[in-house]
């Protein structure tokens, strides 16, 4: 149907066929200062074009913070960083002090308020080192984007959060809340790559030896950072989901709450008592809003199955709690109950 001149909808001002131009160059960009993790930098793209904040998770080295650093350059805006430690405290956050030119006690806005609604990327470092205070902020500004401080409320529009966490080291670490955890609208694993000649040019080849060089070659700001929420509403409008797509999205999110019910199994899991809870359904909508960034990346304005394979994983799989008998293993089990959930489902 035709809008009519009075529609103020989303896409009456947003040219989808351009964005998605821009949003290939973006990736195209990352994909030049970051080896071997071409899904990986597509699932980022999803969740930046779906306006969701990003966790990622690796071993240490494997390109984390390179790949987050360059994607904040290309947004453009403000941009402010902060590392987790054990001594970090919410107040870090929101302030600091110090003494002035005159000897008098001061205070001055901290990282995350200094830009104020300018503020493009926070990027939280080493976020498992920070203690459970600092992750409530963090779970206010991803859900609310804003915080009160100073007897004011501060509010952030255009705000992503970015984090990384090194699965290897677990001294000094805390584990997030499962409430915070299921801010990120993303959970993305980075790996080292496994091709010898990607292996050969990371090792040989020195432009990837200085990150700092390699980052200021991409252009600053190839993305309107503040133009994104509405490109997020236009793409959500224009894609859209069939009756037998629905169907299908539906009994993958029954097949994941009651695995029993549907006949999954697992090798040495009591399938009853697995999942907790989790697969909420905050959770299964933002699979959704990634399903539909998807098929506009691969220009469609309709849903398929394998929009919605493609993301599971890495949208769902952190929003999935165990029993605790089983949730020591879960790095191990739950990749193999979503793969499981998929098989077991079919699609239209």
């Amino acid at each position: 149907m035709q809008a009519h001149e009075t529609d103020t909808s989303p896409t009456r001002s947003v040219d989808l066929t351009t964005w998605r131009t821009h949003a290939l160059r973006f990736e195209q960009a990352l994909n030049s200062v970051v080896l071997g993790l071409q899904p990986q930098v597509r699932a980022l793209t999803i969740a930046i074009f779906a306006r969701g904040h990003v966790l990622l998770e690796g071993d240490v080295g494997v390109g984390k913070t390179t790949l987050l650093r360059a994607a904040a350059r290309l947004l453009g805006g403000a941009y402010q960083r902060i590392e987790g430690a054990v001594d970090l405290m919410p107040g870090d956050l929101l302030y600091h002090t110090y003494i002035d030119e005159h000897g008098q006690p001061a205070v001055a806005p901290g990282p995350l308020l200094r830009h104020e609604d300018a503020l493009a990327v926070f990027f939280f470092n080493e976020i498992n080192r920070a203690r459970p205070q600092a992750h409530s902020l963090l779970l206010r500004l991803m859900a609310e984007r804003g915080v009160n401080a100073f007897n004011r409320d501060y509010q952030f529009p255009h705000l992503t959060v970015f984090a990384d966490r090194n699965r290897l080291e677990r001294e000094e670490t805390f584990e997030l809340p499962a409430a915070a955890r299921d801010r990120f609208f993303m959970e993305i694993a980075i790996d080292a790559p496994e091709a010898r000649e990607l292996q050969r040019d990371l090792m040989f080849n020195t432009r990837f030896h200085d990150v700092d060089a390699l980052i200021a070659s991409l252009p600053h700001g190839l993305l309107d950072y503040a133009a994104l929420n509405q490109v997020s509403q236009a793409v959500q409008a224009s894609v859209r989901a069939e009756l037998a797509l629905q169907d299908y999205a539906i009994n993958l999110w029954q097949a994941l709450r009651h695995p029993a019910a549907h006949g999954i199994t697992l090798d040495d899991v009591d399938m009853a008592s697995l999942v907790a809870g989790g697969a909420s359904p905050r959770g299964m909508a933002m699979l959704m809003r990634a399903a539909r960034c998807r098929a506009w990346l691969e220009g469609r304005d309709y849903l398929t199955p394998d929009d919605i394979r493609v993301i599971f994983h890495s949208t769902v799989a952190h929003r999935v709690f165990l029993s605790p008998v089983y949730e020591l293993r879960r790095e191990s089990i739950v990749p193999r109950l979503l793969d499981a959930v998929l098989q077991a489902t079919p699609a239209p």
